[in-house]
């Protein structure tokens, strides 16, 4: 008999070879890029710090009928992952169409006065000299959704050429029949952690009740831990409303036939396991395809697709060549078989990570180089805005985590971690050290390695902002004791008001 190793090793390598065979014709039922010669208008929703956490993926306690009714007419991907698992370098990834590490753009909030490698363009710039108007956030959506936050030298609006002039948008918040075609690339804020949270949560006519909600096993049932998620559900169900008026708005222009929607989170949600890490809450996202027209709806695929695939994909729906420096690749091609995504966690404010993951959908493995940098680094920034890390924190302490719940608090991570998504999507199950998946790991181990090879940086700069967040905290803990115990208590406190007090103390500018 085959051992048990030798099975599984032929079941991944079958898997990864059915999952590549793609058929066009299943996809399409028109021509997408027009025999008129007339483009599609596009517009990327991008929902920031958002996991598969919608209705129509399945989620309970929340309710997004905007979205359930775009992925009924639409395309829904169930394996969709970002390169990276915190804003910047994912935007950074998806903005050129290439890999953060390749671009030198995978530290977070850095290199901001470094123009980029001479071979690489922002997508935006192809899609203006095809002759779109590049449009950025929405006059409607929370606070006009114009983030943009990539690791290279950028402005908002104006021309580019890369190395005196560095916009990437033609303008701002609206979009008109004589934009035509036009892109438009618009950020669902109201899903990023912030002190607006229970404001919305306030507002809401139905907020999600705290008491029946479903928490994942690797979360600590807890009131606060209840109410911090029913929160994040109330932004979910207020930024779906922004979609419905997103969708409205087009059709009472007259734009909607000729209109190609996308949904995407820009990183997953701001939990445990989630934003910064290379577990699967982190990586993957969220993503819809919305063209009646040429696409066939209610369409759900497995395929797997890395973030910089929709920036190629996009480019290959108006119609442009997708330039040979872009490590995405259109989705509908033919040809397209991306067998894994490439995860890299790297610098993240005051923490200097390095861990590498690949996922095929069915398979993650992540490496971390750094295993003495434990997963609960006290970082700043999670210090106020995560309050089930304090939570749980104390009851790791306490000895009152069970097995799921206690590997995010230990002292040091795991050199490699390696999860069968299929039979453990919570990933509480770590194989790497099961003799019985020996040859899976050699072959993940062995993937993994090309990947570093081919997207090695090209160049070494590296210039991040500097961070003033751990001395905020120590501040805080001494000249505000009171605020210090209420955020240990699992209360989000304010960081802004926090940070401006502290600025003040000390007489910082900015």
């Amino acid at each position: 008999m085959q051992s048990i190793s030798k099975i599984l090793n032929l079941a991944i390598l079958a898997v990864i070879v059915v999952s590549c065979k793609e058929t066009k014709s299943s996809e399409f039922k028109g021509d997408l890029n027009k025999k008129e010669g007339r483009k599609p208008n596009i517009i990327w929703l991008m929902a920031e710090d958002m996991s598969t956490d919608l209705e129509c993926y399945g989620m309970p306690n929340v309710k997004t009928p905007h979205l359930n009714k775009m992925a009924a007419e639409g395309i829904r991907f169930n394996n969709a992952f970002v390169t990276n698992p915190i804003c910047s370098p994912s935007r950074s990834s998806m903005m050129v169409g290439t890999h953060q590490v390749k671009t030198n753009t995978h530290h977070h909030r850095s290199n901001r006065n470094q123009p980029l490698d001479a071979q690489f363009k922002p997508f935006t710039k192809l899609l203006r000299d095809a002759g779109y108007t590049t449009i950025l956030g929405h006059e409607k959506v929370y606070t006009y959704g114009q983030k943009i936050d990539v690791n290279f030298k950028h402005e908002a609006i104006g021309p580019w050429d890369g190395k005196e002039n560095f916009g990437l948008f033609d303008k701002t918040n609206t979009f008109t029949k004589a934009d035509e075609p036009f892109f438009a690339q618009i950020q669902l804020k109201v899903t990023h952690r912030g002190e607006w949270w229970s404001e919305i949560r306030e507002q809401s006519k139905h907020p999600v009740n705290p008491e029946t909600l479903t928490l994942p096993p690797y979360m600590a049932d807890h009131p606060a831990i209840r109410l911090d998620w029913a929160k994040y559900l109330d932004q979910v169900e207020y930024m779906d409303d922004e979609v419905g008026m997103i969708f409205k708005e087009l059709e009472d222009k007259g734009m909607a036939d000729n209109t190609i929607v996308i949904f995407i989170g820009d990183n997953g949600r701001c939990n445990i396991r989630g934003k910064g890490y290379l577990q699967d809450p982190g990586l993957r996202i969220p993503f819809i395809i919305y063209y009646p027209k040429a696409l066939k709806g209610g369409q759900v695929l497995d395929k797997v697709v890395a973030a910089t695939d929709i920036t190629a994909t996009i480019v290959d729906f108006a119609g442009i060549d997708v330039p040979d420096y872009m490590t995405g690749k259109p989705i509908f091609n033919e040809n397209f078989n991306r067998k894994f995504v490439y995860g890299a966690r790297d610098l993240w404010d005051e923490v200097e990570e390095d861990s590498k993951s690949i996922t095929s959908g069915e398979w993650s493995y992540i490496r971390n180089n750094k295993p003495n940098i434990p997963y609960d680094a006290h970082q700043a920034y999670l210090e106020f805005y995560r309050p089930a890390v304090h939570i749980m924190r104390q009851l790791y302490k306490d000895g009152k985590l069970n097995e799921n719940q206690k590997p995010f608090f230990e002292p040091k991570k795991p050199v490699e971690e390696l999860y069968n998504m299929k039979n453990d999507p919570y990933q509480l199950n770590n194989l790497a050290n099961n003799p019985d998946y020996k040859e899976v790991l050699n072959k993940l181990r062995e993937e993994i390695i090309l990947f570093d090879k081919e997207m090695v940086p090209v160049s070494d700069f590296y210039d991040p902002i500097p961070m003033i967040g751990p001395a905020v905290v120590k501040w805080l803990q001494k000249e505000m004791p009171e605020d210090y115990k209420r955020m240990l208590a699992g209360e989000e406190i304010g960081y802004k008001r926090i940070t401006k007090a502290y600025k003040e103390a000390h007489k910082v500018k900015k």
